[in-house]
C-alpha cells in the first residue's frame, strides 16, 4: 500500500500510440486535467491500422473526448456508415443488409421482425425483403446520407443512426496533435525493458532502447498484440478463442476510389474466411481475413488482389493474430486497452469500439494511488462480459450459413459454439425473441435480427401475431416500407453531402444544409 493511497493517481503513462494509444490520451486528458499523461511510441513500430470503421458509440467519444466532429471527418478523409452489406453469407448468391439503428415500428409490443416472419409465414407474398423495413438499409443502397433531424418527430429521421469509416493512422495523428496541445507530452522511443517492484510486482518504469528510463504510477498498456507489460512483464495469461473463429491471419491493401462513394462497410464470404471492403474520401481500405489452416498467405493476397473494386495503392500487408482475450485486462497497476486486451475480427467493427469503453470504464473507475482490488474486479469483470457478447456476434455469423462444399465453412456451420450463443440461438428459434442480458451487451435486438434473418436462420414468430390479421399485418408493414421509401429518396447523395460539409462546427453551415447532429446518446450496436 502506497503511502498516499487514497488519493488520485496523478501520473499515467500510456505504452503505445496508434488509434488505442491516442485514444486513451484523448479522454484521459480532456477530463483529468491535473494529471501528468505521457505516451510512449516509436516509429520504427508500426500500427495494424486495420479497423477503418466504425459503430454509432463512437459518436459518444467524439464531445467526451472534447474533439470537433467536422474537423475529425475532414482530417481522416472520413465517410459515413450506415451499417454493413454482407454479401455471400448466408449462401452464395445472397445479400443482406446490418444496418444501425430501428427497424420500422412496432405495432403494440409486437416487433417488425415478428410481423414480417408471422406475415411470411401465413401470407407468402405479402412482405418484402427484410431490408425494406431499414431506413439505414434502403439509404445505404441508394447511397444517401442525412444527419438526422430530432425535429422531424414521428419521422424515422428523428432518431437516424450512423457511424464513421476513416483512415486509422489519420485519425492517430489527428488525436496526437489535439493531445499534445493540451499538453500530453510524446516520448519517442522503443521499450526495451520494464522493470517492475520486487516487492508489489507493480510496473515501476520502462527503459528505452537509449538508456532513458520513465516511470509512472499507473501505465496503460497499448502495445498492441505485443502486450509489453500486461502479458511481457506481468505474465497474464491469454485465452484462445480460435476453436470458434479459426481465422488468424489477415491481408490489407488500399486501392483507388470508384464511384459511387457507398455510405456502408462490405463483407464478403470468401472461400476460408470473408473480404472487407471500406470506402473513404481518398481511397478504400480492403482487407482478407481467413485460416492459415486452410489458404496460404499467397492464395489469400491473390484472391484479394483479383476482387478489389479499384487499382491496388500499395502491396498486401500481412497481420497474424490469435482470435481471444487476455484473461484479465487489469492486473496490479496495468490497464490494457486494445489489442494487448484481445483480438476479436473486424467483422462487425469492434475493435475501435472496444478500445473506447476500456477507456471509457478506465475513467469511471479512475484508481486511487492504493489501487482498490474490487475496482480492478469490476474492471476485469465487464472487461470479459463485454469481449464474450461481442464474441457470440461473431461466432453468430460463422455458425448461421447454409454454405457448403469448402471445409472452412463445413466447419463452422456444424461446430459447438459457447453455451451462452446456443441458449440465444435456441430462444430465437422457438419465438423470435431477445432479451438483453446486461447493460454492457452491445448489440441490440436489431442487429441479431437482421443478422439472423439475413443468413436464412429458421424462427418462428411470437405467437401473439396469431391474433393479428393477415391484411393487417400486410397493410402495417406495407406503410412502413412506403415511408422510409420516400425518406431514403430525399436524402441528399452521400458524396455531395461529405462535399457539402464544413471543416468546422465553427463554420456557418451552408444555406439549405441539414443541421448537424451531435446529441450525445448511446447509439445501437450494428
Amino acid at each position: 500500500m502506497m503511502a498516499n493511497a487514497d488519493q488520485p493517481v496523478t501520473k499515467v503513462t500510456i505504452v503505445g500510440g496508434g488509434t488505442a494509444g491516442w485514444m486513451t490520451a484523448g479522454i484521459l486528458s480532456q477530463w483529468l486535467s491535473k494529471v501528468e499523461i505521457r505516451l510512449i511510441e516509436s516509429d520504427e513500430i508500426g500500427i495494424i491500422g486495420v479497423g477503418e470503421a466504425t459503430i454509432p458509440h463512437i459518436r459518444t467519444f467524439m464531445p467526451l473526448a472534447g474533439l470537433d466532429p467536422l474537423r475529425m471527418i475532414s482530417e481522416t478523409k472520413a465517410t459515413f456508415k450506415l451499417g454493413i452489406d454482407f454479401v455471400d453469407w448466408g449462401a452464395p448468391g445472397e445479400r443482406y443488409f446490418h444496418g444501425f439503428g430501428k427497424i420500422g415500428r412496432d405495432m403494440l409490443w409486437l416487433h417488425p421482425h415478428q410481423l414480417w416472419l408471422s406475415a411470411r409465414e401465413r401470407a407468402p407474398g405479402s412482405v418484402g425483403s427484410f431490408d425494406d423495413y431499414s431506413l439505414s438499409a434502403v439509404a445505404a443502397y441508394k447511397n444517401r446520407f442525412a444527419f438526422p433531424d430530432a425535429r422531424q418527430q414521428g419521422s424515422p429521421m428523428a432518431d437516424f443512426e450512423y457511424a464513421y469509416q476513416f483512415d486509422a493512422s489519420l485519425l492517430a495523428r489527428y488525436l496526437r496533435s489535439e493531445c499534445e496541445a493540451r499538453g500530453v507530452q510524446r516520448i519517442e522511443g522503443r521499450i526495451v525493458d520494464v522493470v517492475t517492484d520486487p516487492d508489489s510486482g507493480f510496473v515501476d518504469r520502462v527503459r528505452l532502447s537509449d538508456g532513458r528510463e520513465v516511470d509512472g504510477e499507473l501505465f496503460v498498456d497499448c502495445s498492441g498484440m505485443r502486450a509489453l507489460l500486461i502479458g511481457g512483464a506481468l505474465g497474464m495469461g491469454y485465452e484462445d478463442w480460435s476453436h470458434w473463429l479459426p481465422c488468424d491471419r489477415a491481408q490489407a491493401v488500399p486501392c483507388t476510389s470508384v464511384a459511387p462513394l457507398t455510405p456502408y462497410t462490405r463483407s464478403t464470404a470468401r472461400r476460408a474466411g470473408w473480404q472487407w471492403r471500406i470506402p473513404l474520401q481518398h481511397r478504400i481500405g480492403n482487407g482478407h481475413v481467413y485460416s492459415s489452416a486452410l489458404m496460404s498467405d499467397e492464395e489469400a493476397a491473390e484472391t484479394l488482389l483479383g476482387n478489389l473494386d479499384g487499382q491496388p495503392l500499395a502491396d498486401p500487408r500481412p497481420v497474424r493474430f490469435a482470435p481471444g482475450r487476455r484473461l484479465k485486462s487489469w492486473e496490479r497497476n496495468v490497464v490494457a486497452v486494445g489489442l494487448s486486451s484481445g483480438f476479436l475480427e473486424p467483422l462487425e467493427s469492434t475493435s475501435i469500439h472496444l478500445i473506447q469503453t476500456a477507456v471509457h470504464r478506465l475513467l469511471a473507475m479512475f484508481p486511487s494511488q492504493g489501487f482498490s482490488a474490487a475496482d480492478i474486479d469490476e474492471f476485469n469483470r465487464q472487461a470479459r462480459f463485454e469481449y464474450e457478447d461481442v464474441r457470440d456476434f461473431i461466432i453468430a455469423h460463422y455458425k448461421v450459413t447454409r454454405r457448403a462444399g469448402d471445409p472452412f465453412w463445413d466447419h463452422v456451420r456444424t461446430m459447438d459454439v459457447p453455451d451462452s450463443l446456443a441458449e440465444r440461438l435456441e430462444l430465437f428459434a422457438a419465438s423470435g425473441r431477445f432479451f438483453k442480458r446486461g447493460a454492457q451487451e452491445l448489440f441490440a435486438e436489431e442487429s441479431w435480427v437482421q443478422v439472423l434473418i439475413g443468413q436464412g436462420f429458421e424462427m418462428r414468430a411470437d405467437p401473439v401475431t396469431q391474433f393479428v390479421s393477415d391484411q393487417a399485418i400486410a397493410e402495417f408493414m406495407g406503410d412502413i416500407a412506403e415511408v422510409i421509401e420516400d425518406v431514403a429518396d430525399k436524402m441528399p447523395d452521400h458524396a455531395e453531402f461529405i462535399a457539402r460539409l464544413p471543416k468546422s462546427t465553427a463554420v456557418q453551415a451552408a444555406p439549405g444544409q441539414p443541421a448537424v447532429d451531435f446529441t450525445l446518446r448511446s447509439g445501437r450496436g450494428a
